[in-house]
């Protein structure tokens, strides 16, 4: 056993001793072969070799007795490494181990019922969350390591998009497309020559494929088309020619992957991740997906391998074994690089360099005017802006920037039911009282929403007294209703509203299945922020928002939980919703009490698609609208005004359109699904330095465009650019990094400092003037 901390060559190898283990060899045969192969027909194997026998309940018994080998598996695994021949070995790793460490810990085998274990499950590597075990082979020829090529500004990724009969591989490839700082060639379904002329013509950093593939003995063979497969020996030379040029990681998203890696190793690509096994096509897509967002995130190879592969631990209910898939096939010598590592910089051309010019005082004065200028104008600025005389005009600029964003469109996840001001009126008055929905009528759209196998269901109106007597069903459904999955406790989620006197919830509702609805509009009464959270939520009896409590239910049914940092931030997977300080941004002396956030609106003329009430009752909706998303209630009607808000793109608009409260809690919503789901950024801000140091360069820049301007054009002209490249910098900054940075004062300092500079040299040439 060899091992290596991240970044170094192995430092420590040492061998230990394990006694002859039978009846584990027999148990990995068996359970791989005849328990989890047995499963069949919802994984990634050739066409030929699909079946589909059986009924869904025999499917579910095969599934509960592949999970029961793989427990006897692990068990038997655990029980043979915890020998009293093994425990020197095991004991020695220990002291010389340190939890903070990146470690990567090679199983160096050749036998492949060893290299079908999951030693992952070796309490080693569950103690140490930076370690990650990896497969390697007995025999390593060391190679000379290629220098980085020059010349390149993008990691080059090959994706071989293979026979896709049976599978989805459009997933693999948008994610490809997305991937940052990466220039990926796709060849879709290819020919042998076509595969066999890009490897050799270019260099590539990274060969992906996806498609079916399988181990036949000791052979891997690969399926490019419908017609045509191959093995590795018939790609040999192509192969190593990539080597030669820098080659760093192979990718095998497909099934049985081991033969593959095998063969590979000959050809001493550095790193390869191949599926132990047959893979289900949902398994295979989520490891990519997790592997590659982390990795190109600036995670190390390892550690963004671990976190994938432990991320699939969701999908094991209908999957068993999707943790033990994906495994990691290391040559011994090579340190994985970073996704920065493979991001070389272009090299520089040559710029002549002219003949040195003799700096005259005069110049140096000049240069000396600008920073003074700069310096004094920043300041005073800066101190106007703490004490928040500023504040009005940065957020209408910030509600500018956030008009201007391009359209987002519809968030898919979601579905909008309102209830029309013609729904309020088809429902008789004594039925629905003051109220704009009745039991009745919740009662039927509730019925028929169910049919349709929505994710969740938010209901957006306040219901203060109980459910009447005569409908029974519908207060059991709302006390009780549980869930298509059981990664949480119900679908239906209700609202109340804190404070005082507040608004109660349904009675019928449990705590955890309800959520406040409370805004917080900043002085001029437009809603920019957005509240996950608060300490006391009397009388709601659930600290979180409404759409706080949906997104969380949706995302526990795709395996992530909430937690809580040490900071005391909500976590969603990898995403901290950091909350707001004081004054933070163009805010001053903000009131920041609970979990606030800047709302980032959804840049869309539509956030989800809508139905109305009667749409959904008379059946003239597409089901598949409803399916699987959350599905939001709400009223529209403009009897019940008192629950509209003004936004940032109220002002575009004349007269003034105010967004109703179900569009609201869906812009909220679709905040917190697109963070975690999608990496859309939640917007930020700098630190007070930060911003001071940015606004302090806009006023140098003001000070020299007014300095080397000869001519009131040239400085008008100099000037519109200056805060064109201004205005622009900031707008891409909201927009690809989620970053509210100072525009006004920038702006602000732009221009005063530019004409100070110019007052203080007509100036002194009158001086110098009267002086003559």
């Amino acid at each position: 056993l060899s091992m290596s901390r991240e970044g170094m060559s192995p430092s420590l190898e040492m061998t230990g001793y394990l006694p002859p283990a039978p009846e584990l060899a027999n148990q990995v045969q068996h359970h791989w072969l005849q328990n989890y192969r047995s499963i069949g027909a919802p994984y990634r194997i050739r066409p030929q070799g699909i079946l589909y026998d059986g009924s869904v309940t025999l499917l579910s018994d095969r599934i509960k007795q592949c999970k029961k080998s793989a427990d006897e598996l692990s068990h038997q695994l655990m029980t043979w490494l915890n020998a009293e021949q093994f425990r020197p070995l095991d004991r020695r790793l220990r002291e010389e181990l340190n939890r903070d460490e990146e470690i990567r810990v090679l199983i160096r085998t050749d036998d492949k019922d060893l290299q079908k274990l999951p030693w992952h499950l070796w309490d080693l590597i569950e103690h140490y969350p930076n370690a990650e075990v990896a497969l390697s082979p007995t025999k390593i020829d060391s190679r000379e390591l290629l220098s980085p090529a020059t010349g390149k500004a993008k990691v080059r990724i090959l994706a071989i998009l293979g026979h896709s009969e049976g599978i989805n591989i459009d997933a693999d490839r948008r994610l490809l497309e997305t991937l940052p700082n990466a220039e990926t060639v796709f060849l879709v379904e290819p020919k042998h020559k076509e595969i066999n002329d890009r490897l050799w013509e270019q260099p590539w950093d990274i060969i992906f494929f996806a498609g079916h593939s399988e181990t036949e003995g000791e052979t891997g063979r690969i399926y490019i088309n419908p017609t045509e497969s191959l093995t590795i020996h018939e790609l040999w030379y192509a192969l190593r020619k990539a080597v030669e040029q820098g080659l760093q990681f192979a990718i095998f998203n497909s099934c049985d992957g081991l033969g593959l890696a095998r063969q590979l190793n000959d050809l001493q690509i550095p790193q390869i991740i191949v599926m132990r096994e047959l893979v289900p096509d949902r398994v295979a897509q989520e490891f990519l997906k997790y592997f590659l967002t982390a990795f190109a995130s600036s995670q190390s190879f390892y550690q963004a391998a671990r976190g994938a592969r432990e991320r699939l631990q969701g999908l094991e209910k209908d999957f068993p074994c999707a943790t033990w898939l994906p495994v990691i096939y290391q040559n011994l010598p090579e340190v994985p690089p970073t996704w920065k590592d493979l991001l070389k910089p272009l090299e520089p051309l040559p710029i002549p360099i002219p003949p040195p010019k003799i700096l005259t005082r005069s110049w140096w004065r000049g240069v000396q005017t600008v920073l003074l200028a700069s310096v004094v104008v920043t300041s005073l600025v800066t101190g106007v802006r703490s004490i928040g005389i500023l504040e009005p005009l940065e957020l209408k600029a910030f509600d500018q920037l956030m008009r201007v964003r391009p359209d987002e469109g519809p968030d898919k996840r979601l579905l909008l039911v309102t209830i029309t001001e013609n729904d309020v009126q088809s429902q008789p008055l004594k039925e629905r009282g003051a109220a704009s929905l009745s039991d009745r009528s919740l009662d039927r759209l509730l019925k028929k929403l169910e049919q349709y196998q929505p994710n969740a269901i938010g209901l957006d109106i306040y219901r203060e007294n109980p459910v009447r007597a005569e409908y029974r069903d519908l207060k059991a459904r709302m006390q009780k209703n549980e869930a298509k999955s059981a990664s949480f406790a119900s679908r239906f989620i209700s609202i109340c509203q804190y404070g005082s006197p507040g608004v109660l919830p349904p009675p019928e509702v449990s705590p955890d299945r309800q959520g406040f609805n409370n805004v917080l509009l900043d002085p001029d009464d437009i809603l920019r922020r957005h509240l996950l959270a608060v300490g006391k939520a009397s009388p709601c009896q659930s600290q979180y928002s409404f759409n706080f409590q949906l997104a969380t239910r949706y995302l526990a049914d795709r395996g992530i939980e909430l937690k809580t940092t040490h900071d005391e931030y909500l976590q969603l997977g990898t995403t901290v919703f950091k909350t707001l300080e004081k004054d933070t941004g163009g805010y001053n002396n903000l009131d920041a009490r609970g979990h606030q956030l800047i709302l980032n609106y959804r840049a869309s003329n539509q956030i989800a698609e809508t139905v109305t009430l009667s749409e959904i009752l008379s059946d003239r909706v597409n089901p598949n609208l409803v399916k699987d998303r959350i599905v939001l209630i709400g009223t529209t009607a403009s009897s019940f005004h008192d629950d509209r808000w003004r936004t940032p793109y109220s002002e575009s608009r004349w007269p003034i359109r105010t967004t109703t409260g179900i569009e609201i809690q869906a812009h909220m919503l679709s905040q917190i699904l697109s963070a975690v789901l999608d990496g859309r950024p939640l917007i930020w801000c700098w630190s007070k330095l930060g911003e001071a140091i940015w606004i302090g360069f806009w006023a140098f820049v003001g000070g020299m465009v007014a300095w080397r301007s000869t001519s009131l054009p040239r400085l008008v002209g100099l000037g519109g650019v200056a805060l064109g490249v201004l205005y622009g910098s900031c707008l891409g900054l909201l927009i690809w990094q989620g970053c509210w940075v100072p525009l006004i004062p920038s702006a602000l300092v732009l221009v005063v400092s530019g004409g100070s500079v110019v007052v203080y040299t007509l100036f002194q040439s009158k001086q110098q003037q009267i002086d003559k």
